[in-house]
C-alpha cells in the first residue's frame, strides 16, 4: 500500500492503466469474450435498431442518492466486424443500474476510484493540514479531469459521426455527462472554501474550467511534488495550456452557445435576455391590429399549432406575419409544431347557433353592470385591443349600421320571443368602417337571422341582421364520482343536454393507441390535469373512467383537449400521417418545426430521413420534451440531431411534461434540461402557462413574475394566446430588458451614522 503522499498518484495511476485496459477491450469486436468478461460485466440495455459502421452502447451515469430524477446518457461506440450498428438507449434502465464498465461484483473500479480521491480528506475537514492542503485540492480536480478525458476517448467513435458544428458542442456534453456521474459534493465544499471554481456554472465549458482550476492551483501550490504533472505529463502546463487555448477554450465555447442561438432564433433585440414567442391561430385572421401590436411590444417569434387550423389558415397568418414584421422593420421568425401523436377528445357535435347575453347582477339578482356588446359590419373582425366586451355581434345592414348613433335604442325579440333592448353608449373608428359598444340590461338569446330595429319618429324603422353566431361550444361537466365513458367511434356519442344520465357522461377519442395501452387501474388525465381520473374498465371501443380530480363546482371537457396516461406502456410512432402531410407545408413556410413527443433516438432518425428526402438545409428544429422518455433520453437524441447541420432548439412544454412525470418533479425536470443543454450549446424555450393569469385576466400572481424571472436561463420564453396577450408580452419584455437593475439603481445608499460617545 503506498504511503498517503503517494496515493492519489497511486489512484491515478490505477484509473489510467484501468481505462486503457477497459478502452482496448471496448475495440474488440468480440464484448463476450473471456478476456472481457474477467474484468467487466455485459452491458444489458441494448436497442434493435441495425445501420452500417458502428456498434453503439449507452453509459448510464449514476448521481448522488438525492438525484434521482436525473439521468444522465453517453453514448460510447467501436466498430465491429460485420459493420452492424446496435444502439443502446437509456429507456429501458434505471437509475439503478450502471451501463459502463462494472466489475464482476457490480462495481464501477473507475468511478469508485475517482470517488474515493473526492472524499479523501473529507473526515479531516477541520484540519489545517488537510483543509488548507492546495494540493490535495489540486489532486482532486486531477482525478476528475482524467475521468472526463477518459469518456471522451470512450465515445470517440460516436463524436466523430456528429456534423462539424456540433463535433464540439457533442464533447462538451459528454464532459458535463462525466462530470455528472461523479459525486462531487465534498469537491464544490473543497473549491468553495477557496473561492476558486463553482462547478454548477461551468456546464457550457467544463474542461476548460477545470483545467483552469489545475493550473491555477499549479501556481500557487509552493512545493510541488513532480512539476511535470503526476502522471506521466497529462496535467503539465503544456498540455493544460494547450486544452484551455484549444477549441474548449472558454471564449470558444460561450461563443459557439451565442452563434447556435442566433442560428436558430436570430438575434436579440434591445439589449433583451431571451426572445419572446406568441401562439397565435385563428384570431390573428379576426383582427387587424394583433400582430402588429404584438411585433411592436417585443414578439421576435410567432408560433402556430399545427393541431389546430387548417394549410389555409396557417398561409395567411404567416402572409400576415411576413407583411408587418416587414412593414414595421422587426425582425419576426415563424415556428410551426407538428401536431405528433398526442392523444386527445375528438371535436364534440355543434351546439345551437345561439348567443346569450347576461348582464352582472349581485347577490340579490339586481343588475350592477349591464352586458357590453360590440356591434359591427360583418367580417369587420374584433373590437379595438383596449375594448373588453362581452359579447361580437355581426350585423348585415349597411344603412342601419351608418345611421345609428350614440343614444339610440335597438330593439329586438331574442330567440326565446322575448323583447329586449341594446341601449348605443359608445362609438369607434374602425378598419372596416365603424363599430358600436350597446349596453343590455336584461338576459337575452340572440342567434343568426335576429332582427335589429330603431324607430324613428317620422322616417320608416332602420333595420339589420345578425349573421354569423357561432356555434354553442360542447362539453362536459365532471364532477369527482362521475363515470366518463371514452368511446373510439364518434357515431354512437349521444347528446349528452338529453339522454345522458346524471354523473354518467360520454367523449370520444378516434386514436387506437388509447384503446390498445390502457389497463384497468391505471391513472388517467384531461385538459393538461385539470382532470383526473381511474380507468376502471376498457374494452376494444370503450373505456370507463371513474373521475377522482375536478374542480368543486365540477370542471368542464370540451373538444379537442389532452389525454394523458403517464403509467401505460403507450407507443407512438414518431411522426404521425398528418405530421408528414404537414411537414412539406412547414419546410416551405416556416423558419423552424416544433417536434412534438419525442421520446427516444429512433425519433430522431426518422425525423432525419424526412428532411433528407424533402432536401432541407436550413429549417430549425425544435425537440419538444414532454414526456418521461424524452426526458430520460435527451442527451442521446441531441447527439443522434447533431449529426446533422440543422440548427437545434429544445422546448420544455411544461404542461405535458408535469401531468406525465409528477408535478412535484416539474421544477427538478427543468433545470436539469437546461443544464444539460446549456453543456450542449442548444438553445432553450421556457414555455407553458407563462405569465398564464396576466394573459387570460389581465393581472398576473407573483409566482408568474418569479416564473418569468426563472425563465430568463432559457434563450426564448413562449406565451399561449389569449384576451390580454399584448398586455402579456409589454410585461415580459420589461423584464427581460433588466428591469431589476433599474431597481437596484434606484435603491438609495444605507446612511451610517455615528453615536456621539
Amino acid at each position: 500500500m503506498p504511503s498517503v503522499l503517494n496515493l492519489n498518484a497511486y489512484m491515478l495511476t490505477s484509473i489510467l492503466g484501468l481505462f486503457t485496459r477497459a478502452t482496448h477491450a471496448a475495440n474488440s469486436s468480440d464484448f463476450t469474450s473471456s478476456i472481457f468478461c474477467e474484468k467487466f460485466s455485459h452491458i444489458p440495455c441494448r436497442l434493435d435498431v441495425k445501420k452500417p459502421v458502428f456498434r453503439e452502447k449507452s453509459l448510464q451515469f449514476l448521481a448522488g442518492q438525492t438525484r434521482d430524477l436525473k439521468s444522465k446518457s453517453v453514448v460510447f461506440s467501436s466498430q465491429n466486424e460485420n459493420d452492424e450498428l446496435e444502439r443502446g438507449g437509456s429507456s429501458a434502465c434505471t437509475d439503478d443500474s450502471m451501463l459502463t464498465a462494472l466489475g464482476n461484483d457490480g462495481s464501477n473500479p473507475e468511478k469508485e476510484a475517482v470517488d474515493s480521491l473526492l472524499h479523501y480528506g473529507a473526515d479531516h475537514s477541520q484540519s489545517a493540514e488537510n483543509l488548507g492542503n492546495q494540493g490535495c485540492l489540486l489532486d482532486k480536480l486531477k482525478a476528475v479531469h482524467l475521468h472526463i478525458l477518459a469518456m471522451e476517448q470512450w465515445n470517440a467513435s460516436r463524436l466523430k459521426l456528429c456534423h462539424r458544428s456540433y463535433s464540439v458542442s457533442a464533447g462538451n456534453l459528454i464532459h458535463f455527462l462525466a462530470l455528472k456521474s461523479l459525486d462531487v459534493a465534498q469537491l464544490k465544499e473543497d473549491l468553495s472554501s477557496v473561492g476558486l471554481l463553482n462547478l454548477e456554472t461551468i456546464n457550457p465549458h467544463v474542461i476548460a474550467s477545470l483545467s483552469a482550476g489545475i493550473q491555477t492551483l499549479e501556481n500557487l501550490k509552493s512545493n510541488s511534488l513532480n512539476s511535470k504533472g503526476t502522471v506521466d505529463g497529462v496535467f503539465n502546463s503544456k498540455s493544460l495550456d494547450k486544452l484551455s487555448r484549444g477549441e474548449f477554450k472558454i471564449s470558444k465555447m460561450t461563443q459557439r452557445a451565442s452563434s447556435n442561438r442566433v442560428l436558430l432564433f436570430g438575434p436579440l433585440q434591445d439589449d433583451r435576455a431571451s426572445h419572446i414567442m406568441v401562439t397565435v391561430g385563428q384570431e390573428a385572421l379576426e383582427s387587424d391590429t394583433l400582430l402588429n401590436d404584438l411585433l411592436k411590444t417585443g414578439t421576435t417569434i410567432m408560433r402556430i399549432n399545427c393541431a389546430h387550423g387548417n394549410q389555409n389558415v396557417w398561409s395567411e397568418i404567416i402572409r400576415r406575419i411576413r407583411s408587418s414584421s416587414h412593414m414595421l422593420e422587426k425582425p419576426c421568425r415563424v415556428l410551426m409544431d407538428l401536431a405528433g401523436p398526442k392523444l386527445r377528445t375528438d371535436k364534440m357535435k355543434p351546439g345551437p347557433c345561439v348567443m346569450r347575453l347576461s348582464p352582472k347582477k349581485n347577490g340579490t339578482g339586481n343588475v350592477v353592470f349591464p352586458a357590453q356588446v360590440w356591434l359591427s359590419p360583418q367580417g369587420a373582425g374584433a373590437p379595438p385591443a383596449h375594448l373588453s366586451p362581452d359579447a361580437l355581434l355581426f350585423v348585415d345592414g349597411e344603412e342601419f349600421l351608418s345611421k345609428l348613433k350614440i343614444g339610440d335604442a335597438v330593439r329586438f325579440s331574442d330567440a326565446r320571443g322575448k323583447r329586449r333592448m341594446l341601449k348605443i353608449s359608445k362609438k369607434f373608428p374602425i378598419f372596416a368602417g365603424v363599430g358600436f359598444i350597446a349596453e343590455c340590461t336584461r338576459t337575452a338569446y340572440v342567434q343568426s337571422g335576429t332582427q335589429l330595429c330603431i324607430r324613428g319618429n317620422k322616417s320608416k324603422p332602420l333595420v339589420g341582421f345578425v349573421v354569423d353566431v357561432p356555434p354553442v361550444e360542447q362539453f362536459v361537466r365532471l364532477r369527482v364520482g362521475d363515470l366518463l365513458t371514452i368511446s373510439r367511434d364518434s357515431s354512437n356519442e349521444q347528446d349528452e343536454a338529453t339522454t345522458s344520465k346524471v354523473g354518467v357522461h360520454r367523449v370520444t377519442c378516434s386514436s387506437g393507441y388509447l384503446f390498445d395501452s390502457v389497463k384497468p387501474g391505471e391513472p388517467i388525465a384531461f385538459d393538461d390535469g385539470k382532470i383526473w381520473g381511474v380507468i376502471k374498465g376498457t374494452s376494444i371501443s370503450e373505456i370507463i373512467v371513474s373521475i377522482t380530480h375536478a374542480g368543486p363546482k365540477g370542471t368542464k371537457l370540451g373538444s379537442e383537449k389532452s389525454i394523458n396516461i403517464p403509467e401505460s406502456s403507450i407507443r407512438f410512432e414518431g411522426l404521425t400521417s398528418k405530421d408528414l402531410m404537414d411537414l412539406d407545408f412547414v419546410a416551405t413556410h416556416a423558419d423552424m418545426v416544433g417536434i412534438s413527443f419525442v421520446r427516444d433516438v429512433r425519433d430522431i432518425v426518422v425525423l432525419n430521413q424526412e428532411l433528407a428526402k424533402r432536401k432541407l438545409r436550413n429549417l430549425g428544429i425544435i425537440l419538444k420534451i414532454e414526456t418521461k422518455g424524452g426526458f430520460e433520453n435527451l442527451s442521446l437524441m441531441l447527439l443522434e440531431a447533431m449529426k446533422s447541420s440543422y440548427p437545434l432548439g429544445v422546448m420544455i412544454a411544461r404542461g405535458d411534461l408535469a401531468v406525465e412525470c409528477g408535478w412535484e418533479k416539474l421544477a427538478d425536470l427543468q433545470d436539469e434540461i437546461l443544464s444539460i443543454c446549456s453543456a450542449a450549446h442548444v438553445p432553450v424555450i421556457w414555455a407553458t402557462q407563462v405569465l398564464e393569469s396576466l394573459v387570460k385576466s389581465g393581472v398576473p400572481t407573483r409566482a408568474e413574475i418569479t416564473d418569468v424571472a426563472n425563465g430568463r436561463r432559457a434563450s426564448c420564453i413562449m406565451l399561449n394566446k389569449g384576451k390580454h396577450v399584448v398586455e402579456a408580452v409589454s410585461t415580459l419584455n420589461t423584464i427581460l430588458k433588466g428591469s431589476s437593475k433599474k431597481v437596484n439603481a434606484e435603491l438609495k445608499p444605507l446612511a451610517i451614522s455615528r453615536r456621539l460617545v
